[in-house]
């Protein structure tokens, strides 16, 4: 039973020395040449700490030290905190401190020179033949933070979510088995490091013996292709690739003959989509997944037949996100608190993390059974420890359908919006626009762009504006993905009958501005 992270990719580099672990560019390195440049990494980080750290951040992306850099702070048993090098100074900086990291591991000094913490920047162009350091075995324990990662925030600030190796190890031992990973099994990673996902890629490919490949940009602008040239055999992304491939005309019948699994988490998939994708990978067996951060990367799963006039249909045109995995305990709630077959889904079980880095940001977010009200169940309001008995309020309206479906994700139940996979608080968004000069109030929302994608729209009240100053202000503050496509200044807002901002109204205004 492996206890920790690194134990996974740990017994693949024992079992499989000189099998393929990671193909980065031109870069092709074996179990045993990876795991070499991670000891060095790791040999390296406790010199510059002058002992253990407790939390690395990790500055770097689609590079071999990049993934030797993420194992090699699972090697000495520190926490792991990925950090975007195309993300605002910032914002960066900002998670470094709400992080309280030791020392950040970046790829490029230039790129961390703004940091408020020590920096170590190596170059790493060749270690292979390098002896290798004298280690001490250290190692985490299984209750100890794995890795933290910073989602969206509705008060304006990032939220950390912390994750046990314990959380993680219960997810890989039903994933690394599920999709049948083995040496020679090619595995995509099309996440960047910053986004859960990425270590179902990672820790996947790793934990079973088989090859983590990673494209470059010019490769997910054309991933059909890729996956061919690569032979990949498993593919895992956000469906909004289907839809962009599609728009790109590369899913012709037959197109992707090596994959054997493809997997599409992180926004509703659609059957529309679904079928797209089926036709270009006939040899693939097809599931979608769903977990917010807070479940450990995935947390339940639906794997449509191999007949597509046997799958189910839903009445939002999505695929089902099916049932829980193993270890995981679900109730669906409505307003008040009682069972039902349709409302809030709340889980607990081996995946569900510790609460958040900030015990502020616990409040309202979990549950617990009590002799409270009807439903007997009362909302955490930050009185007491977190227990392995509360339940985690995950905000996803589900529906469990009566056949053999499972659950129907059927839409959120606050602000928050999923933008090619990544979560977004529309309320961190206005956040930071209503500390502009001159701004009076601000709204964002998600519209349907053009090809059926979610796109986030603003309109701000206030004098003196300019939409191009506003945009400025967000790019320096925000990751890419959470500028909003355009900004709109009126005069007022639209009140509904309660007084509120009606963000219907909002919405029907901005949708076809860009169309």
């Amino acid at each position: 039973m492996k206890e920790t992270l690194y134990e996974w990719f740990a017994a693949s580099a024992a079992a499989y020395p000189h099998e393929p672990a990671l193909e980065v560019g031109t870069d092709r390195l074996t179990y045993e040449q990876l795991d070499a440049q991670a000891q060095h990494l790791a040999a390296e980080l406790v010199v510059a700490h002058g002992g253990v750290p407790s939390r690395v951040g990790l500055l770097a992306e689609r590079s071999v030290l990049a993934y030797a850099g993420y194992l090699a702070v699972q090697r000495i048993g520190a926490t792991v905190v990925p950090l975007n090098p195309a993300f605002p100074a910032a914002r960066t900086e900002a998670v470094v401190r709400a992080g309280r990291l030791d020392l950040v591991l970046a790829q490029e000094q230039e790129a961390a020179a703004h940091l408020s913490v020590p920096v170590l920047a190596p170059d790493h162009s060749d270690l292979r033949g390098a002896a290798l350091p004298e280690l001490p075995p250290w190692r985490a324990e299984p209750d100890g933070i794995a890795y933290v990662l910073f989602t969206s925030g509705s008060t304006g600030t990032p939220k950390g979510v912390p994750v046990r190796h314990s959380n993680v190890c219960a997810y890989l031992a039903h994933v690394v088995e599920r999709y049948e990973v083995r040496p020679g099994s090619r595995v995509s990673q099309t996440f960047d490091l910053t986004f859960d996902l990425s270590v179902f890629d990672m820790f996947t490919a790793w934990g079973g013996g088989g090859t983590l490949v990673v494209p470059d940009r010019k490769d997910l602008m054309a991933p059909v292709r890729w996956v061919a040239d690569q032979r990949l055999t498993h593919w895992f992304s956000v469906p909004s690739m289907v839809s962009y491939a599609s728009r790109m005309r590369s899913l012709g019948p037959g197109r992707m003959p090596s994959l054997r699994w493809s997997l599409f988490c992180g926004e509703p998939l659609t059957v529309q989509q679904a079928r797209a994708w089926s036709g270009a990978a006939p040899d693939s067996t097809l599931e979608n997944l769903y977990g917010p951060t807070e479940l450990t990367i995935s947390c339940a799963q639906f794997r449509l037949p191999d007949d597509p006039g046997a799958w189910p249909v839903t009445g939002n045109g999505t695929v089902p996100v099916g049932e829980l995995y193993p270890g995981l305990e679900q109730l669906i709630l409505d307003e008040g608190g009682h069972p039902a077959e349709q409302g809030e889904l709340v889980v607990r079980g081996a995946q569900r993390f510790p609460g958040y880095l900030d015990p502020a940001d616990n409040v309202g977010r979990f549950m617990c059974d009590g002799p409270a009200g009807p439903s007997g169940r009362r909302i955490y309001e930050g009185h007491g420890p977190l227990t392995d008995q509360h339940w985690y309020r995950t905000g996803d309206r589900v529906l469990r359908d009566g056949s053999a479906c499972g659950l129907v994700h059927l839409g959120r139940l606050d602000q928050q919006v999923k933008v090619r996979g990544y979560r977004v608080e529309l309320g961190e968004i206005e956040a930071v626009l209503r500390g502009r000069p001159g701004v009076v109030d601000a709204v964002v929302v998600a519209v349907e762009g053009p090809a059926g994608e979610t796109v986030l729209e603003a309109v701000c009240t206030g004098s003196g504006l300019e939409a191009a100053d506003l945009a400025g202000a967000l790019r320096a503050r925000l990751p890419a993905y959470m500028v909003p496509r355009g900004i709109a200044v009126f005069a007022e807002l639209p009140l509904n009958a309660n007084g509120k901002i009606d963000r219907k109204a909002v919405s029907a205004t901005l949708a076809g501005r860009h169309v």
